[in-house]
């Protein structure tokens, strides 16, 4: 256990400030690009790449770990069998995308940048390629070789990044420079700082692929693995379209001139709420080895019963404070996005769902009933498509943000009420319904304050006191200052 949650904490923190350090691009994008419509490409073609890259593994990954941990089979032949499969199908797609990159790029709406689809094209197969290099890493226990990794990407890309959109313009008067830098190019050098920083991870990742030598090929155990992996797949494309289908179907809805401008300000915007989601993250990777380890204990069900109640306490927490300090944190974004900051609580409420599903999830996954995931995912998909097909063509972004919302909040719905009949966890609904009212009730407040008050520093003085009201709530009920690392003494009688 000790060994897992070392793992757990080196995973979990690599991930986390892979995503914080590729969040702060943002503010970079929005200040530098010339329109809001060229942050729209961004956003429409990455919600592309995310539903590819998981066609693209097609479950690999997971049916690597399962056949690689199976005495019968030789752990390198898994290893060199799933890497070759992989080769493979993503050479193929590169080369479609290369070959048919107009089409393409003429079916998305770019006829004008059909390269962008061949950029792109190439980093998504070598994303998919590189999976199984990292689950090969995961699989011979190397969590520092892997966060590595995967942090010098995040870092390679932000370099070219601030290369490209704030170097290179400031010294387009030098020749060595103005010889190949085109200015006018802008979101294009986007795509081009991705392709340089996974070209540069994957040359990096091939100590991990020359460990495949010599266990050859087998069509055999690629047909055992493909029977398993390929179902998995489907839950894997509902899950990432629910999380990606408001991006990637919106210019096929709105159909305003605008599209690509109103598409830009919704991604722009919905990164600035994506502190809830690595929250979520980051105790879903303490989570979840904790539940598993505490399984069989007779008190776990209060021990999950617990986590749900502070997760959804310290969830509020962040809602409140992103509201009140919306006014604040809107520079993080170019003064033409603001228009969007409406869908930013909207998405806080879509990330709090998101989270009370994950811990909801484990009723399933504890007691083998996993059909189900399967099921909540299909559904929420089908809810989320439906909403948007309906009302994207009259309400914009508005609706796909509000679409995401309403998708989750029913599945978590079914999935509580479902999940009691499988495995009883006596969640503290009085007390979590009490911050649920406490943080509706202190929302409204500071919206009619606002309402009624147009200055800024007033509207944050207000939600301030409200933050307050909150945390001294939280004090005396759930969490006493007497508790806390270090300072609580101070606090103790």
């Amino acid at each position: 256990m000790k060994s897992l949650a070392k793992e757990t904490a080196i995973y979990g923190v690599s991930s986390i400030v892979g995503k914080f350090l590729n969040w702060m691009l943002v503010p970079l994008y929005t200040y530098v690009l010339k329109e809001s419509s060229d942050y729209g490409i961004v956003t429409n073609l990455y919600a592309w790449t995310a539903l590819l890259l998981v066609l693209l593994t097609y479950g690999m990954e997971t049916g690597f770990f399962r056949f690689a941990n199976d005495s019968e089979n030789n752990p390198r032949k898994v290893y060199s069998t799933s890497l070759l499969c992989l080769f493979s199908t993503s050479l193929f797609f590169a080369v479609v995308c290369v070959v048919c990159q107009h089409p393409i790029a003429n079916f998305l709406g770019y006829p004008t940048h059909s390269e962008f689809i061949s950029l792109l094209g190439i980093v998504v197969a070598m994303d998919a390629f590189a999976s199984i290099p990292f689950a090969y890493l995961r699989f011979k226990k190397r969590p520092i070789r892997f966060a590595y990794m995967k942090l010098m990407f995040v870092g390679l890309n932000i370099l070219f990044n601030l290369f490209f959109l704030i170097v290179c313009p400031k010294l387009s008067d030098w020749s060595i420079i103005s010889s190949w830098y085109d200015a006018s190019y802008g979101v294009g050098y986007v795509f081009i700082a991705n392709i340089l920083a996974t070209g540069i991870q994957t040359l990096f990742l091939l100590p991990e692929m020359l460990e495949a030598r010599g266990g050859g090929f087998s069509m055999a155990l690629l047909k055992k693995m493909l029977k398993y992996s390929l179902p998995l797949l489907i839950l894997g494309v509902a899950g990432i379209m629910n999380q990606t289908l408001d991006r990637i179907i919106f210019p096929f809805l709105y159909a305003g001139s605008d599209a690509k401008d109103q598409l830009g300000i919704y991604g722009a915007c919905f990164k600035v709420a994506m502190v809830m989601m690595m929250f979520t993250q980051a105790f879903r990777y303490a989570y979840e080895p904790f539940v598993f380890s505490k399984h069989k204990d007779k008190k776990s069900v209060e021990a999950y019963a617990d986590a749900m109640k502070y997760y959804l306490i310290f969830s509020y927490l962040i809602l409140l404070g992103m509201t009140v300090y919306l006014d604040l944190l809107k520079y993080i974004i170019a003064p033409s996005y603001w228009a969007g900051l409406r869908v930013v609580p909207i998405v806080l409420w879509t990330y709090i769902f998101q989270g009370i599903y994950f811990n909801l999830s484990f009723w399933y996954k504890l007691t083998d009933k996993t059909q189900y995931g399967a099921y909540f995912s299909i559904l929420g998909l089908i809810i989320t498509a439906a909403l948007q097909i309906l009302f994207v063509p009259r309400f914009s972004y508005m609706a796909s943000a509000a679409s995401n919302t309403v998708s989750y909040l029913i599945i978590m719905l079914l999935s509580y009420i479902i999940g009691k009949k499988y495995l009883a966890i006596p969640y503290d609904m009085k007390s979590m319904g009490g911050y649920t009212l406490l943080t509706i009730g202190l929302l409204a407040v500071f919206y009619g304050c606002k309402a009624f008050l147009p200055q800024v520093w007033a509207n944050m003085l207000i939600g301030t006191l409200l933050l307050l009201v909150y945390c001294y709530v939280l004090t005396k009920k759930d969490f006493p200052l007497s508790s806390l690392p270090v300072v609580g003494k101070y606090f103790r009688k």
